[in-house]
């Protein structure tokens, strides 16, 4: 069976302009209401339902008008201006608000003759579930984006780093200088003595404080994924990429600081990278070709040696002094002996309102307690500090806590404080510091991983140290695991 063509017709303008006649009929049949503007938003046509909704009894008056003055809140002049529908709107009305689309009017060389609109609903029921969803989702999200704005600031000031001992006041006075300025901070010391809590209280006080904090733990994510994190990856860059693509840590800090801690474990390869980063203040995402301009200041912390490193080619010598700009030690809590009774009470009271929120008493150390604290010499600083009071607050009887007490929260640290379990008796003073130090910690350590079933990353978590710094002193004091 062969179709027969010989009656279809070979110009189809009748078709579609019977086709766009029955269309326009339609929508204005079945709308609530509909009207068309010229170039310059005059209501050049109205139906006379929409009319009268709007106080007009008769169409011809709206004719001419703004439509702005016809219809309160029309956004049809936006359209005419851009040449850009907008297809579903909410039109508030002195009524119930109306569902409507906008679509602009073109001539046959593309200009924008004016513009149609049709009011789709008046009766917001049958899209209750819609609406319902999409507030549910928009209130979602903006939780969702302020509690990652509030995540991003800075957490401690100035104050929080607690102390009135010369070398604490020293840092202080540094940290404040660096606030004010926009270079690279590069912050060293031990684990556990205040490097990350310098950082949020230089940003918080610097011109970027109302910007995101972004920090980046070199040392607790893989080499292999480190680039990504810094980066970000476009859309199926690497097997098993989010198929959005992933934003680095560089473009989430734009405009504000980026806090790379424990930057002596970076990989060499990377360490170019983030290099030409800083001196170029561009990147392009991985498998992508997009170029993104960053406005970041970085602050770097480390609790190694990276002069050492840089000596012995393990850490890039440009990229240390890239980042040595302003360089901030933060002093052992061993040096800073006479600010232990300000932290130990400052501790005390957040710990007492934490572990007795409706208790209105507030723990106590005896005098010889403080000694025992003072006596130590602290390898964790602060954070085996902090560790040490939660551990006495959260299981004392009493809220009197005695050297001997405290003794048995401290474990091998209060043996460690007297001088015979440091081999410093009076008939013996062959053992040195470094010697003693180096089997207190082994036992330390060892005592740690015993409690944590030699799981390294739990004992690492429970004393307050990295899991990288936890393997290499692992590996340096030939510690069985």
């Amino acid at each position: 069976m062969h179709n027969d063509w010989t009656h279809v017709p070979v110009d189809y303008s009748d078709v579609l302009r019977r086709a766009m006649d029955s269309l326009f009929k339609t929508f204005e049949n079945f709308s609530e209401g509909t009207f068309i503007v010229d170039k310059d938003a005059r209501v050049v046509w109205i139906n006379k339902r929409y009319a009268a909704r709007f106080g007009f009894s008769d169409p011809q008056e709206a004719i001419g008008r703004d439509c702005e003055a016809v219809i309160p809140n029309s956004l049809m002049r936006e359209v005419v201006t851009t040449g850009k529908p907008i297809l579903l709107d909410l039109l508030e009305t002195d009524r119930e608000p109306l569902v409507v689309t906008r679509l602009p009017l073109k001539d046959d060389f593309g200009q924008t003759v004016g513009a149609i609109g049709f009011a789709l609903f008046d009766e917001m029921k049958a899209l209750t579930p819609l609406f319902s969803h999409y507030s549910r989702v928009q209130q979602e999200l903006i939780a969702t984006r302020q509690s990652l704005a509030q995540a991003r600031r800075a957490k401690y000031t100035f104050a929080s780093f607690v102390g009135t001992s010369a070398a604490s006041l020293d840092v202080k006075r540094q940290a404040r200088r660096a606030a004010q300025v926009d270079s690279p901070v590069l912050l060293s010391g031990e684990t556990g003595t205040g490097k990350e809590l310098l950082a949020h209280a230089i940003h918080g006080a610097s011109t970027r404080a109302a910007r995101p904090l972004v920090t980046v733990n070199v040392a607790a994510i893989p080499d292999t994924l480190l680039e990504v994190e810094f980066f970000g990856a476009a859309a199926g860059a690497y097997t098993g990429a989010d198929r959005k693509g992933r934003v680095g840590k560089f473009e989430l800090a734009d405009g504000g600081t980026l806090f790379l801690d424990e930057i002596g474990d970076m990989p060499l390869v990377l360490q170019g990278k983030l290099l030409r980063v800083l001196q170029e203040k561009e990147f392009e995402p991985l498998g992508s070709n997009r170029i993104v301009r960053t406005d970041v200041r970085i602050i770097a912390a480390t609790s190694a040696d990276l002069p050492a490193l840089a000596a012995s080619g393990r850490f890039r010598a440009d990229l240390f002094y890239r980042l040595n700009v302003l360089s901030i030690h933060a002093p052992p809590l061993r040096e800073r002996a006479g600010d232990i009774e300000a932290l130990v009470y400052a501790m005390l009271e957040e710990l007492s309102a934490d572990a007795r929120p409706r208790h209105a008493g507030q723990f106590v150390l005896h005098d010889d307690a403080l000694r025992l604290l003072c006596a130590y010499s602290w390898p964790g600083n602060v954070r085996e500090l902090r560790n040490v009071l939660e551990r006495a607050v959260m299981l004392s009887d009493s809220e009197h806590i005695d050297a001997r007490a405290l003794g048995a929260f401290m474990g091998a640290a209060s043996v460690a404080a007297s001088p015979e379990s440091a081999g410093m008796t009076e008939d013996s003073g062959a053992t040195s510091y470094a010697e003693a130090m180096a089997g207190f910690e082994k036992r330390f350590l060892s005592e740690a991983l015993r409690a944590s079933g030699g799981r390294v990353a739990e004992a690492a978590q429970r004393i307050g140290i990295g899991r990288a710094t936890m393997y290499k002193k692992i590996v340096a004091l030939d510690i069985e695991v």
